[in-house]
């Protein structure tokens, strides 16, 4: 009987041995998962949602699991708008849930995925648009009521509360249609919430899911943000006007506010510190999250979702990126949802945000920039100089900081490439100022150029006991970084100048001389290096970025738990920075959005966008005559048309961070001119039933109430304010149509303007339209015919001009 017992015991142990791989395999895969249903037929109670999402778990995990277990797998409940669950699963588990009936699709909930995307520029904006501020934005600004019974839902790192952007001085009481909550946590009560931060919510559980319980020291379990990138893209949507604001040491000082200053903010944190980084390298984002943060945003009653958060779309895109499947949610239900573009320009094919139902907004500069003289030994000092027209280029060295620098003497200037610990750099890392590279013996006492930007070189000069570093920067503009200690950063040939003249003197001496604050700089706008690019690489037949907006060197207000570099070596403390990012352009964009649907409250989600888009253009005005029919009799018609380009305030083409002219595939339809947005004249609007049908042409179905047609038109056909064409062969021709809405005047005509994309021949018949009232519609066709094959994409563009409006829509087309 022993020797069986110790058998018994050696078999059971051998098996455990054996599959013990195994149990710690399924462990280890279990994940979390989206299981998506479409959208509520309002027909069930909370508790009945939430028990009808559990029965699939019961289903995949057995009847020996008990129901407390299943319970505990399950993560979110979507139980407001959104049907659909997210749970610990495995990888069979999601098998067999993904056959199940009434299932959308099954994804997972990756926390990494998306990421945030990382004052004047109002000011810049009206410049822009040709007007003073008066005639502009302070009488758009009227007219919208400032925007005061607009709710905009913010998606990020959450808010501090506490900013005076913030203030509720002088608001009217909450709107009547608000339904949210002012969710209680951690340093954060309902007293936080007041009439205009109206309310705020956390979601932590599909984080804590994925990557363990939220370290309490980093972060709060609250809607604080203990990041700043939150805060800074909600005062930019609608902060209040507060004087003297500034960054550290006193750059950008001036008025901050916001785009719609009375506008009634909702905060949805959605967006945790990455465990083991700095809060410098990013947040992470839970899939689940974010689809928990639409329902709740949508039922909540926000009319306006601003989004500064993305990743780089995938084949699954329309099926499994949180953000395209909410905003189709939101937008049946008529909110606007604006959405960063991302930041992983120059490279083409990264733009992030691409459904046609969402506005995707790329960044670009202002007219502002920071200039810090640098003194050379020859007694020579370089500076940035304006007068009343232009800029006056200097070809010489030109410094731009805001971080403050005392003015000191002058030192000896080194190039880094000469003071590294040999042997230490390769030939493509020499003179960049890795981390460890420098030499004390040779820097210490020091100005040191180095061939790089980044925080990590100003750190590496003052470990190794330089007073001073010069950095070079390759493009064409100059993202600001308020360092810790005297850094400078100069353009690329200011850097050949500088190494020139280190080579050349004998004893060259240096000393930065303290910065300033310059208004006025030409050519602007000029579009960020980092706004990500087109093509649309989930589908090219839709030409985004849409437009671009202000989202470089950008004031706002900031949390006072994070510091301006968000590093642990970085202890101040500031109210307002500056930040760069398609993160800081989309919420400027949400703004206009918020006051054009003050000032008209019928239109849809697609007739904002396109008003905005459509009213992009520069113009250049040219007297043409036309001969029409009215009233049964000739009319001799002088009108206006206007010959249509993307232009800057000096009248140039816009250029790219590289000094080449920018594409619609950098700013989409052009930069945003609000004041011009409120009367576009003609709008193309677009239905949630005309995105299903789009979305035919992309193989998926995202309602089950909806059947798509036998006979699917192509995806260009979508009526967008833009139009793109990919794969046109040699010698083919693709006819779509188009249809416009009448919101300028009773009685108008439009007359056709067309410039076609090189290789491409161009017709849109009629070329004329007519309307009698407002909201009558016209459609239009669109022949294009392709003369030359060209692998890359060519652009062009269409007016509709009555005189008054001009309706502008870029093309790209492309025969690859």
């Amino acid at each position: 009987m022993k020797n069986h017992h110790i058998i018994v015991f050696f078999l059971i142990s051998l098996f455990l041995i054996m599959n013990l791989g195994r149990f710690v395999s399924c462990t280890e895969e279990k994940k979390v998962y989206i299981v998506y249903l479409g959208e509520h037929n309002g027909d069930k109670t909370l508790k009945e949602i939430e028990d009808h999402h559990c029965s699939f778990l019961h289903s995949v995990k057995g009847t020996t699991t008990s129901k407390e277990d299943v319970r505990a797998s399950l993560v979110h409940s979507y139980k407001n708008v959104i049907n659909g669950f997210s749970a610990v699963l495995t990888p069979q588990e999601v098998d067999m849930i993904s056959g199940m009936e009434g299932v959308v699709s099954v994804f997972h909930s990756d926390p990494y995925e998306i990421r945030p995307h990382t004052t004047r520029s109002w000011d810049f904006v009206s410049l822009l648009e040709g007007t003073s501020l008066l005639n502009s934005r302070e009488k758009l600004l009227q007219n919208a009521s400032y925007g005061k019974d607009i709710i905009v839902g913010v998606m990020d790192s959450g808010v501090w509360p506490e900013s005076s952007s913030f203030s509720d001085e002088g608001m009217e009481p909450v709107p009547k249609s608000w339904k949210g909550i002012c969710q209680e946590g951690v340093a954060f009560n309902a007293s936080h919430c007041n009439r205009k931060l109206i309310g705020a919510r956390y979601y932590l559980k599909g984080y804590e899911a994925a990557v363990g319980p939220l370290n309490e020291t980093r972060d709060f379990r609250s809607p604080r943000d203990v990041d700043g990138h939150g805060t800074h893209t909600a005062g930019t949507v609608g902060g209040r006007r507060v004087a003297n604001a500034s960054a550290i040491g006193g750059f950008a000082k001036g008025t901050a506010i916001g785009g719609a200053p009375n506008v009634r903010l909702a905060i949805y944190k959605v967006c945790w510190p990455v465990p083991d980084q700095s809060l410098a390298d990013g947040n992470a984002c839970a899939t689940d999250d974010i689809l928990a943060a639409f329902d709740d945003a949508i039922a909540d009653g926000v009319h306006v979702l601003s989004i500064s958060l993305g990743s780089l779309p995938t084949s699954t895109y329309y099926t499994e990126n949180p953000i395209a499947v909410g905003s189709l949610h939101a937008v049946k239900k008529n909110i606007v949802v604006s959405c960063s573009a991302g930041n992983d320009g120059p490279t083409p094919s990264t733009v992030g945000n691409v459904a046609p139902w969402v506005i995707t907004v790329g960044a670009s500069s202002i007219d502002r920039v920071f200039s810090s003289p640098i003194m050379l030994g020859n007694g020579m000092i370089v500076e940035v100089r304006i007068d009343s027209h232009s800029l006056l280029i200097c070809y010489a060295p030109i410094g731009q900081t805001v971080t403050p620098i005392r003015r000191r003497r002058l030192h000896p200037l080194v190039y880094a490439g000469d003071v590294e610990i040999r042997g230490i750099t390769a030939s493509n890392t020499t003179g960049t100022c890795l981390p460890g590279t420098l030499s004390r013996n040779l820097v210490r006492g020091k100005v040191v150029l180095c061939g790089n930007t980044g925080i990590q070189a100003s750190m590496e000069v003052k470990r190794a006991g330089g007073v001073a570093a010069i950095l070079g920067n390759p493009f064409n503009e100059i993202k600001v970084t308020p360092y810790l200690d005297p850094t400078t950063v100069v353009f690329s040939y200011s850097l050949a100048t500088i190494l020139t003249y280190i080579r050349t003197e004998k004893n060259p001496m240096a000393t930065l001389v303290p910065g300033n604050t310059l208004i006025g700089t030409k050519p602007a706008p000029v579009m960020a290096s980092f706004t990500s690019k087109g093509p649309n690489v989930v589908d090219p037949n839709i030409l985004k970025p849409d437009i671009t907006a202000p989202g470089f060197n950008i004031l706002a207000a900031w949390s006072e738990a994070s510091s301006p570099l968000k590093m642990p070596e970085d202890r101040r403390v500031v109210k307002y920075n500056m930040q760069s990012g398609t993160s800081m352009s989309c919420p400027h964009v949400s703004g206009v959005i918020a006051l054009l649907k003050s000032v008209h409250p019928d239109w849809s989600s697609a007739a904002i966008r396109s008003a905005l888009m459509t009213t992009c253009n520069s113009v250049s005005l040219t007297k043409i005559e036309f001969l029409f029919v009215q009233n049964f009799s000739q009319t001799f018609v002088q009108f206006t048309l206007a010959a249509a380009t993307m232009n800057n305030v000096v009248g140039q083409p816009i250029k790219n961070a590289t000094g080449d002219d920018a594409s619609p595939f950098e700013y989409g339809s052009g930069h945003f001119r609000p004041s011009r947005a409120v009367d576009p004249g003609l709008v193309y609007d677009a239905t949630y039933t005309d995105y299903l049908l789009y979305l035919c042409t992309q193989n998926v179905s995202l309602d089950s109430s909806f059947s798509c047609p036998e006979k699917i038109p192509t995806a260009s056909n979508l009526n967008y304010p833009s139009l793109a064409i990919a794969n046109m062969r040699g010698g083919s021709i693709r006819s779509v149509t188009r249809v416009v809405t009448n919101v300028g005047k009773d009685n108008s005509t439009y007359v056709l303007g067309v410039s076609s994309p090189p290789g491409y021949v161009v017709d849109i018949v009629p070329k004329r339209l007519h309307f009698s009232k407002l909201g009558e519609k016209h459609s239009f066709n669109i022949t294009i015919t392709s003369v030359q094959r060209r692998n890359d994409f060519s652009f062009g563009w269409y007016t509709w001009s009555d005189g008054v409006h001009v309706v502008r829509s870029p093309i790209a087309v492309s025969s690859a």
